[in-house]
């Protein structure tokens, strides 16, 4: 069962498991078949349909300006989407559990890359605080019924995303759909210039959608055993990068190169940056035998190509 089956997350996590004939049925499960917030409705629907794993994808996204906008939106909806799924999914009975978080989860200033153990080290970036507690609030809840129930289920932090199936609302979206679509209109306009928000000088790692589809397929796939030779009860969470960062400054080239926009590059100092740097530690998944597969620029012209189908 894979819920937020429509999101980009969720999508690819679909594409990944129907791949494999250890699977035998994906149930897709969106805000047609169940509302998430809704606690009865949730924990009824999960029992009716008896997954044997589940896959929590579901869950409210969005950029700085999104985030800085809607702070109770985002704690309280992310908050109640996951205590829903993951009880639900207990009382089900249901053998295995993915929850899906944010490298945001990290204080703003720790040491780069960044290790699990650094969770709860320090302050996190103001402009995310609500998103990241409650994600922070859904590793230590699969940690707590891990504990005391025994179950097995588990939490893979990702780095930031992009791909097919992205939002690329012209306010809420995150930094490589919003420039995605912001270099394609400037070029379909003609305009001479393109405005990125912030310096451009703060570092980011991406990963490909489906390189995280992969992963979740990957850790799916190994034993308890296997798994509790890398984490602890009360770290049990596994990071997902690429292993490579850039500057925004880069990431706005790339994506003009991509985008083919003849014109130039201006950044609003004005406008936040959020945290100086973010790069994930991620040998711990590393070291179980997963790494990412898909480059930077293959991954910006995939996305560009769905963009581009969207008809917008």
């Amino acid at each position: 069962m894979v819920l937020g089956s429509r999101g980009m997350v969720g999508s690819a996590c679909i594409r990944e498991l129907q791949k494999h004939s250890s699977v035998s049925e994906v149930i897709p499960v969106c805000r047609d078949q169940v509302d998430l917030t809704d606690p009865a409705a949730t924990i009824k629907y999960i029992a009716s349909e008896r997954p044997d794993w589940v896959i929590v994808a579901a869950a409210k996204v969005g950029g700085i300006h999104a985030n800085n906008t809607y702070p109770a939106d985002f704690i309280y909806q992310n908050l109640a989407i996951q205590n829903n799924a993951i009880e639900g999914a207990f009382r089900a009975g249901v053998e295995k559990l993915i929850f899906l978080g944010s490298s945001c989860i990290y204080p703003r200033d720790c040491p780069q890359p960044i290790k699990e153990e650094y969770l709860l080290a320090g302050p996190l970036e103001s402009t995310n605080e609500p998103y990241a507690l409650a994600k922070i609030a859904g590793i230590k809840m699969c940690e707590s019924y891990n504990r005391q129930f025994g179950t097995d289920y588990r939490s893979l932090m990702p780095t930031n995303l992009y791909g097919p199936g992205d939002n690329y609302h012209p306010e809420n979206s995150h930094v490589i759909p919003g420039l995605i679509r912001r270099f394609h209109e400037a070029k379909m306009n003609g305009d001479k210039t393109v405005i990125v928000w912030g310096t451009g000088k703060v570092r980011r790692e991406f990963l490909f959608v489906d390189d995280l589809a992969d992963a979740v397929s990957f850790v799916l796939g190994i034993t308890k055993s296997q798994l509790g030779a890398t984490v602890t009860p009360r770290c049990s969470h596994l990071n997902v990068g690429s292993g490579h960062d850039l500057t925004i400054s880069e990431l706005a080239e790339a994506i003009r190169a991509v985008t083919s926009f003849k014109g130039g590059i201006e950044f609003d100092k004005s406008m936040p940056d959020g945290t100086p740097q973010k790069i994930m530690d991620s040998s711990r998944l590393n070291n179980l035998g997963w790494r990412s597969s898909t480059s930077l620029a293959d991954g910006l012209s995939e996305a560009y190509s769905s963009f581009l189908a969207t008809g917008a």
